[in-house]
């Protein structure tokens, strides 16, 4: 059984949050003052999370992402890992920031993590502070030797390109991969801060991005599965990679395979959907696995054909990305 949508598309990359908080306030995601967290019961627990991720490996689904917030945030997360590893999901990772890797990553490698990707966003230790709003690229540099060393690989960077802000650093990125084998990849900047500050004109398309490392690197396309990311090796040899998500300027959505359930258990379809099923509510209503099925087959089926960035009709979904889960 796969869960098909209306428009042939099967999802099956599921992305869970298992916290809304963050040690971070990053420019383009929340305020400075941060955000009301959500209430402890509120969150799903490690066995609700067991047991629907049982139901979508049952539906099909061959890779659960862990995100948050900030995934390391929360208590004993290395225990979560060892159960969805028990469960055999076949392929598990996790988002992070990166603050308390050094500290877990060995950890969660022994407990079944296979691959982890930290957003970085800026290589300057003062721009790392002005857009996190935390002075800690030193800490994120030792979480990736960390991650490094423990086996966690391939190791991929996130970086949201912001024009006027970061954008200067795209070569530099590019370069940073080639010295260390990590793949990086450039995100479009997408209206999903918490401060509704979005402006079509700090976006840098993905073309200009691959334009500026062409000019000091040359690059081959990489053929790859239904992720997001368009990847590059580099033509000569050099270790690590490129990629860019154009979430923006070139949308994915005739390909695309995710579905998220937040951190309070709800199904969102589409990171801009304007719905959600609530699945925690059936978890504590003592629903059986069939009746939880119909709702998650429901939810996927009803997918739109994807969201109206930069276009005419489109309406930012009311929750910000540390929200709803990366």
């Amino acid at each position: 059984m796969s869960l098909v949508d209306g428009f042939g598309r099967v999802a099956d990359d599921l992305r869970i949050s298992v916290t809304d908080k963050c040690n971070f306030r990053c420019t383009y995601c929340m305020p400075a003052e941060g955000l009301k967290w959500l209430p402890r019961d509120e969150i799903l627990t490690f066995e609700e999370i067991d047991r629907l991720a049982g139901i979508f490996v049952g539906l099909g689904v061959k890779t659960i992402r862990l995100t948050g917030g900030e995934p390391l945030m929360r208590r004993d997360l290395s225990r979560l890992v060892g159960m969805l590893n028990d469960r055999g999901v076949p392929d598990l990772s996790l988002t992070t920031n990166g603050f308390w890797l050094a500290g877990q990553a060995k950890e969660l490698a022994e407990a079944g993590l296979k691959r982890i990707n930290v957003s970085v966003d800026s290589l300057l230790r003062h721009r790392f502070a002005e857009m996190t709003r935390r002075d800690a690229l030193e800490a994120v540099m030792k979480g990736l030797k960390a991650a490094e060393e423990a086996g966690l690989a391939p190791i991929k960077l996130n970086a949201v390109v912001v024009r006027g802000t970061n954008d200067d650093e795209i070569v530099d990125f590019a370069r940073f991969a080639r010295d260390t084998g990590y793949q990086v990849r450039f995100i479009e900047f997408m209206p999903l801060d918490a401060d509704e500050a979005w402006e079509r004109s700090a976006v840098v398309p993905s073309a200009e991005v691959l334009d500026r490392i062409r000019d000091a690197f040359a690059l081959e396309p990489v053929e790859h599965g239904p992720e997001p990311a368009t990847v590059y090796r580099f033509a000569d040899g050099a270790p690590g990679g490129v990629g860019v998500i154009s979430s923006v300027t070139e949308p994915f959505c005739d390909s695309c395979n995710r579905v998220r359930i937040t951190a309070e258990g709800r199904l969102r379809n589409c990171l801009f959907a304007l719905g959600e099923t609530d699945l925690r509510a059936m978890l504590r209503g003592e629903a059986s696995d069939d009746q939880i099925i119909e709702a998650i087959t429901a939810n996927v089926a009803g997918k739109w054909r994807g969201h109206l960035i930069d276009r005419p009709g489109f309406k930012r979904p009311g929750r910000s990305m540390s929200m709803i889960g990366g």
